[in-house]
């Protein structure tokens, strides 16, 4: 069979982040079934217009405002595809109006709040209005999502049919877990891309909370990113310096041993599709604290493999460190559970299914105009 990736960006793209890595799970995975892959994706700087990747073909065209006609275009050159995977990221590619196949929508996560960090009013107000509007637009076209919290929300939207398969993660879980007694300094990390909706600026408020509380911390924050700037400034006006490192970009074994060296793992982000470091940090034995947000609710589960905070604030992201820092015996569990549990979550053991999924998505008789 043939299948179509629709996504503005690819792996090689350098704004690509764990939605891409995810993706190139997947379409792998198909490939060694033996089917034909594509990814299409916006141009960037220095990229080639076509590549191989991973044993998938890479087409890139267009950018923003041009890339849905370039693949329009593209594609009506092609052999029929058998299904045409539409991602949406806030701004969706419109296929099911022009591949003339089976097509299912692809999102990570419903962005929401996520436009007021990246836009003034009124565009943030405009986007909100316009992805709930596609939402509704899509409404019979069937949505794969990795999370509960989004498919309530897709729901919530008057999507009729949403799959839930959670992301795996190729990252092994240590094969002992090894001792880690929660003592000071606490050791804390952050791995994400350095972006506003990241709120990278919480952790390092929350370290500034527990110091003025008599507790040692320390933050080490691993990621690039627009805002490493102004996070630097922040970390400088307010004394932390000797309490915040920034490591930039780290390869996958640097970065597991950040992981691994942590106490937690940190991530007051908006919203995610699913909170893949998450899951990652847990395989290396270190449980999460993040905010009460779609994505990282489903991620972390409360009081069994970390902690959701109450609120969206630097001072629950403190409370909820200091409440752990009580009982040592509650820390251990989390770990221990949030260790098992990442076993569960591993590439081998999510693909097969899904990659089942598509397939039957696939194969499925065409019932007509979306």
């Amino acid at each position: 069979m043939r299948f179509l990736m629709l996504n503005w960006r690819d792996p090689k793209n350098p704004k690509a982040g764990g939605a891409e890595r995810v993706t190139q799970a997947y379409l792998s995975e198909l490939r060694r079934r033996g089917h034909d892959v594509y990814w299409f994706a916006n141009e960037f700087a220095g990229a080639q217009r076509q590549e191989p990747i991973d044993e998938m073909t890479v087409v890139r065209g267009g950018g923003q405002g041009s890339s849905i006609l370039r693949a329009i275009e593209w594609y009506r050159r092609q052999e029929p595809f058998d299904l045409v995977i539409d991602q949406h990221h806030g701004i969706p590619w419109f296929a099911p109006w022009w591949c003339r196949t089976n097509c299912i929508a692809y999102i990570h996560e419903v962005l929401g709040p996520i436009w007021d960090a990246f836009y003034s009013w009124p565009l943030s107000t405009i986007g909100r209005w316009q992805e709930r509007w596609t939402h509704w637009l899509y409404r019979r076209i069937p949505f794969w999502t990795p999370s509960e919290s989004t498919r309530r929300t897709l729901e919530a939207h008057r999507v009729r049919k949403v799959t839930v398969i959670p992301n795996g993660t190729d990252t092994l879980p240590l094969a002992e877990l090894e001792s880690k007694p929660l003592l000071q300094p606490v050791r804390l990390v952050v791995a994400s891309r350095l972006a506003p909706n990241k709120r990278v600026d919480h952790a390092v408020a929350a370290v500034r909370i527990l110091l003025e509380r008599g507790i040692e911390a320390h933050l080490v924050v691993v990621g690039t990113g627009e805002m490493q700037a102004q996070l630097e400034q922040q970390v400088q006006q307010t004394g932390l310096s000797a309490h915040v490192t920034f490591s930039g970009r780290l390869g996958e074994e640097e970065k597991n041993a950040q992981l691994r060296g942590a106490h937690f793992l940190v991530h007051p982000s908006m919203r995610e599709g699913w909170g893949l470091n998450v899951i990652e940090a847990n395989a290396m034995g270190t449980p999460a604290v993040v905010y009460p947000v779609d994505g990282l609710v489903d991620s972390t589960l409360d009081g069994q493999t970390g902690i959701v905070t109450r609120t969206e604030s630097p001072a629950a992201l403190a409370e909820g460190l200091l409440g752990i820092l009580k009982t040592p015996e509650t820390y251990e569990r989390l770990r221990v559970n949030a260790w098992t549990r990442s076993k569960t979550l591993q590439w081998q053991k999510v693909l097969p299914a899904a990659c089942d999924w598509l397939e039957a998505q696939a194969i499925k008789p065409r019932t007509g105009k979306p």
